[in-house]
């Protein structure tokens, strides 16, 4: 929901947080700090820092979130199971399903067909909405993830993508050829400031990302690219490939407005996923077939030497 704030004459040089505290209804200054944070108010179209100061005749635009649902229901959807045992469950996740319910999207999730599949069995430390959920992948790149049965799981698996022990390996369709052909993208990633819906490579705010590729195939005007990800960023690949002139085929957000595929979304597939079991300590590795929707328009692409 997007709000018109306009300052009093009085607030002129004071802290931007405070005064929209005052002025918005059933928010605290803490609650405006985050939406300040998320790029989700502007002045004159341009994102504000969280010590911003009002300026005289100032106007804000507040993007509210919709309100999220209070937890998530059990639902017989099916799931392509890869693997599972007492404390966790990788699964190959569709192009198109989200992983967890929110503003937006109650249900059909990722989230509520585990909590059918797996009952009370998941663990609780992101909260009733995400049970389990110990990384996600966007709704419309299909692949692998995995999620914890237990909070002993959870955190086991957690503090391997903190300290990038957890492998992850995509592949991806992109235009053009990268230069190098195997090279790393090193760029921090936050909220674009001129929209917050979007993420950027941006030095202010931005946190560390970094994401390495290599060219697997060539084609006339696009590449198959495979990715590893040493970090995990929101949309990172899609931002990354984008950054270096090579956005990912059918990604309308960071690529061409225009899909002439007519994909329903990027063509972006996570292929690898290797993790130490947080009970036994062994390294275990999973790989998954390319989906339809990729090995179609590998089919529609013209191959070059």
């Amino acid at each position: 929901m997007r709000i018109e704030c306009a300052a009093r004459p009085e607030d002129a040089g004071r802290r931007v947080d405070a005064v929209l505290a005052e002025l918005l209804e059933g928010q605290t200054r803490s609650g405006v700090q985050k939406l300040l944070a998320a790029g989700a108010i502007t002045r004159g179209g341009a994102a504000l820092a969280k010590n911003a100061k009002v300026l005289p005749g100032d106007c804000f635009t507040v993007e509210l979130p919709e309100p999220e649902p209070d937890r998530a229901e059990a639902q017989d959807i099916p799931l392509d199971i890869v693997y599972e045992d007492d404390d966790l469950i990788v699964i190959n996740k569709p192009q198109g399903m989200v992983v967890h319910p929110a503003a937006g999207h109650a249900d059909g999730t990722l989230v509520n067909a585990l909590l059918h599949h797996c009952g009370d069995s998941l663990s609780g430390i992101n909260g009733v909405l995400r049970p389990g959920i110990v990384h996600r992948i966007d709704r419309d790149t299909s692949g692998l993830l995995v999620a914890a049965k237990n909070d002993e799981a959870h955190q086991g698996l957690a503090a391997q993508l903190a300290d990038h022990t957890m492998y992850r390996v995509y592949c991806a369709v992109v235009t053009g050829t990268p230069k190098p052909e195997t090279g790393t993208v090193n760029a921090p990633i936050g909220r674009d400031p001129r929209e917050r819906k979007r993420m950027a490579v941006t030095s202010r705010g931005g946190k560390p990302a970094v994401t390495h590729y290599r060219v697997l195939e060539h084609f006339t005007g696009y590449s198959l690219v495979e990715c590893r990800l040493e970090t995990g960023r929101t949309h990172q690949i899609r931002v990354h490939m984008a950054s270096i002139g090579h956005p990912v085929a059918g990604d309308t957000v960071y690529g061409a407005r225009r899909d002439p595929f007519g994909l329903n979304g990027q063509c972006l597939h996570a292929r690898e996923l290797s993790f130490i079991h947080p009970r036994t300590g062994e390294r275990m590795t999973f790989q998954t077939e390319l989906p339809d929707y990729f090995k179609t328009l590998l089919t529609r692409l013209d191959r070059t030497k």
